[in-house]
């Protein structure tokens, strides 16, 4: 969606604060949010594009009002009634109604995926579109749904460096709608392909693009 997260390419956002030192939390309730989020998606209610999107589809001035770990927390409160995991009223009284006939996921497990992550990765032998060298067009994909597509490269030319695998397909995925498998590629753009002749001669950007976002260039 074309919402106020796609900051892309965007002037007046100020510098980016890479500083290596910078703790994972700033506070205790951000670090509570992000277990309660994650303790939550282990219920298997929702996926990772679901959580994503609720966490984006927020009115802009929300959005860019609410610092990183409040987006994730509203995003788990929308999600948690929405599938029915928590009433509105225990939301509101911090009481809980009912018991959950869901079982609650294998602390075992949790720690175990937490340590190793997972990987998008599937083992489907669906073909490529495309391989390394190809010259490729980024449709112009504008929809109010999920899409992993920056709106920065959409209608621009760029080329094909690497096939990263058969990957979920984000855009269907979010939605229920099933895992559509497919290519995912690191595709390179030149800076000025991307931002005109105000760009560096040689700079460059990669951006990770699915197969239903490209198309041969011309």
């Amino acid at each position: 969606m074309n919402g106020a997260h796609d900051m892309g390419g965007m002037h007046g956002m100020g510098p980016i604060d890479t500083d290596p030192d910078d703790p994972p939390f700033h506070a205790e309730w951000e670090r509570r949010a992000f277990a309660v989020t994650l303790a939550l998606g282990f219920h298997g209610r929702w996926n990772i594009d679901t959580s994503r999107h609720a966490r984006e589809n927020r009115p802009p001035p929300e959005y860019l009002g609410s610092s990183y770990y409040e987006l994730w927390f509203k995003a788990a409160e929308k999600l948690a009634l929405d599938t029915g995991l928590i009433t509105a009223e225990e939301l509101a009284t911090g009481v809980p109604r009912s018991v959950s006939d869901t079982p609650p996921p294998d602390p075992e497990r949790v720690a175990a995926i937490l340590r190793k992550g997972s990987s998008a990765r599937l083992p489907d032998t669906v073909p490529p579109r495309f391989k390394a060298g190809d010259r490729v067009l980024v449709r112009d994909v504008t929809t109010p749904r999920h899409t992993r597509v920056p709106r920065y490269c959409r209608g621009r030319i760029g080329t094909i460096g690497r096939d990263h695998g058969v990957h979920i397909f984000p855009d269907t995925h979010a939605h229920g709608e099933g895992t559509k498998p497919q290519h995912c590629y690191s595709v390179r753009f030149t800076g000025r392909a991307l931002w005109g002749d105000a760009a560096r001669e040689n700079d460059t950007v990669l951006v990770d693009l699915w197969d239903d976002y490209l198309e041969p260039a011309p």
